[in-house]
């Protein structure tokens, strides 16, 4: 068995769709789909269910998932293994998609200056990937929203943060201490469309009868923030998103926060090490903050 097909079965697997696990594999959506096809030809069994909304693994694929990450692992382990060539100590990193980029420009720059000889390797993700990525070993260590279903792992919690809103420098708001979203019926919205609290804002305005105008929706948190700044329209974010030209805003009622933290994969016996450090200094976690 070709092993690029058990690294677009793993991605389809893992994402839910088949056009994002093309763009993680980098190849066309056709062409993994001829992958799968001919992977399902082979171990004679259909591996997922397809539907215009959705993919979902049928029962012989969730039970050929378990071999195929155990394959993938072991195939890596035995590069690591047979290799010739001395190897740096490298660390798989995870950093989830709404960590402000600044916050990993300084931990990687802190890294670099104490790295002593330790590889970094960053995947920018979600939640549910960097959870998997986690139970399988295939990160070391993640910084993430710390969430329930992330209790069986070690963690340290790194900022507890309130979502409040963010207006221009320039705004009319700028100054004030909290409003209520009621008085933003005028206003026109920025959506950060990968916002993990996107249910809850979305829900706190329609309870008050707000239904803004949209100037921008993107995936790209800095472009939101920064178009913000330009006074495009206003939105909502963690405190963390702070940045010259914005201000922040309380929104009255509006309680919701994050924690957010280190985890570590179980197959990580040592909880340190230039990456892990760089965080803690990072984020002004002097000892380590347990969560379990």
């Amino acid at each position: 068995m070709d092993r690029y097909l058990l690294r677009y079965f793993l991605a389809v697997a893992e994402l839910g769709s088949f056009s994002k696990a093309a763009a993680r594999v980098s190849v066309t959506q056709p062409t993994l789909s001829v992958g799968i096809a001919k992977l399902e030809s082979e171990v004679g069994a259909r591996l997922f269910e397809r539907t215009t909304r959705r993919v979902s693994l049928t029962p012989a694929g969730s039970r050929f998932l378990v071999h195929a990450r155990r394959i993938s692992l072991e195939f890596e382990a035995a590069l690591r293994e047979v290799s010739e060539t001395p190897q740096l100590k490298r660390v798989r990193a995870g950093v989830l998609s709404t960590i402000p980029a600044r916050d990993l420009e300084r931990v990687v720059a802190h890294h670099g200056k104490q790295s002593g000889g330790e590889a970094l390797e960053i995947l920018d993700s979600t939640e549910r990937d960097i959870a998997n990525r986690l139970s399988d070993g295939r990160l070391d260590a993640a910084i993430t929203i710390l969430r329930p279903g992330l209790d069986s792992f070690a963690q340290e919690k790194l900022r507890s943060e309130r979502y409040v809103l963010f207006v221009a420098a320039s705004h009319k708001l700028a100054g004030a201490q909290s409003v209520d979203g009621g008085e933003l019926a005028g206003e026109t919205m920025i959506v950060r469309r990968q916002c993990e609290g996107l249910p809850e804002i979305s829900r706190y305005f329609t309870n008050r009868d707000v239904r803004p105008s949209f100037s921008l929706r993107t995936l790209n948190d800095d472009r939101a923030m920064s178009m913000v700044a330009a006074g495009l329209g206003v939105t909502v974010a963690p405190e963390s998103f702070k940045r010259p030209g914005v201000a922040a805003v309380q929104l009255a009622g509006f309680s919701l926060s994050r924690d957010v933290g280190l985890v570590f994969s179980d197959r990580v016996r040592e909880r340190s090490g230039a990456f892990v450090e760089a965080v803690r200094a990072t984020f002004g976690v002097s000892a380590r903050r347990k969560t379990r």
